[in-house]
């Protein structure tokens, strides 16, 4: 049965200590407590070393021990000798001193204004010049696959043709007779009272064709593809794999993202006119149930409200914000760190700027339509 820790100290002269280690130092014993050496510690004391030709075995409880030795030692300026402890111990030792301790906060001191304003330019300098170095690229890639050098694989690109367009069908269905609903419930609560229920078929019609199915297309492939997109640049920018691929010779950009730009611009617009079709058909839900409409009637009071040019400029809107889906999500993929965190931040920093730009987007090409 291996002997209780116990150690031992010895002076061998006035400013010297010698702590003799002895027993088995491991985690089935029970060490005494370092209350006698710390005491030892006064002012006179200068040099402290230690012992082990009594040890008999050590594991992670010697190393605590010591850990709260040396501490103690460093605080009162005391010259530590590590030679005399097992090569293992000393080498741990070393190794637990090299290691920074992590921290999950920032604990650096406000600076001042002037300094905050400097760094927050050269920021969004940064940023501006990785935005228009991304752009570039992708304009070299498109430029090459006009001329017919394809910087991609065509199974790649029919892929995310499948999981933008086909794959993402069920919940476009979904939300749009939702919308459709909501449209023509809230039109017939106010056109019931003037008698003109009919033109609650114009209100959805319009209201899907020009406005919604582009948008709510949008909105919900940014929330699922540019996520996704985002995802996996980011993932790869951990695995290394993105400057593997630039080692190889290899553009990243047209590799990986040319192709899921191109099938979401080809994509979205197939799925704003399934999503208009959709937001119609739930809107003469309401119209058949509440309002006492045939299906045909209602039906035929919506081809004659909408015109091609209307529909032309749902499709480009949804065309456009294919373009800029593609964009937001590969370009926070590309700008991943190198970490678990890094990836969650390029994936909720890829919805959130698609949204926005969606948005901003469907102003800007109302506005000027208008006009």
């Amino acid at each position: 049965m291996a002997q209780q820790p116990i150690f031992t100290l010895q002076r061998p002269q006035t400013e010297q200590l010698v702590v003799q280690l002895g027993g088995a130092w491991t985690l089935h014993t029970d060490p005494p407590a370092p209350t006698e050496l710390l005491a030892a510690m006064d002012g006179t004391l200068l040099h402290l070393a230690f012992s082990c030709e009594q040890l008999e075995d050590w594991d992670t409880r010697l190393l605590i021990f010591l850990k709260t030795v040396i501490t103690a030692a460093r605080q009162h300026q005391v010259e530590i000798d590590c030679t005399g402890l097992p090569p293992g111990a000393e080498r741990l030792l070393l190794l637990s001193e090299a290691v920074p301790e992590k921290t999950t906060y920032s604990t650096a001191a406000h600076d001042f204004w002037v300094t905050r304003i400097g760094r927050a330019a050269i920021g969004h300098f940064s940023q501006i010049r990785e935005t228009a170095t991304f752009t570039g690229e992708i304009i070299l890639a498109f430029v090459s696959l006009l001329v017919g050098k394809s910087p991609f694989r065509a199974r790649d690109f029919f892929y995310f043709v499948q999981t933008c367009g086909a794959e993402s069908l069920p919940i476009v269905s979904l939300i749009s007779v939702l919308v459709g609903v909501i449209l023509s419930f809230v039109g017939a609560v106010q056109l019931q009272m003037f008698g003109a229920q009919i033109y609650v078929a114009n209100l959805v019609g319009l209201g899907m064709v020009l406005e919604m199915g582009a948008l709510m297309s949008g909105v919900i492939v940014a929330g699922r593809i540019g996520a996704a997109y985002a995802a996996q640049l980011g993932t790869m920018q951990v695995n290394e794999e993105i400057d593997a691929l630039r080692t190889i010779g290899i553009s990243p950009v047209g590799f990986l993202v040319l192709p899921r730009m191109l099938a979401l611009m080809l994509m979205l617009p197939l799925l704003c006119v399934y999503a208009d079709i959709m937001g119609i058909l739930g809107g003469s839900v309401i119209g058949v149930t509440m309002l006492d409409l045939s299906l045909v009637e209602y039906l035929e009071q919506t081809r004659k409200t909408l015109h091609l040019s209307q529909c032309g400029q749902g499709l480009m809107k949804s065309s456009v914000f294919g373009v800029l889906i593609g964009y937001a999500g590969c370009l926070r993929g590309m700008q991943c760190g190198r970490s678990a965190l890094a990836v969650g931040e390029a994936t909720t920093s890829a919805v959130v700027t698609s949204i926005v730009l969606i948005v901003v987007s469907d102003s800007i090409i109302t506005f000027i339509i208008n006009m």
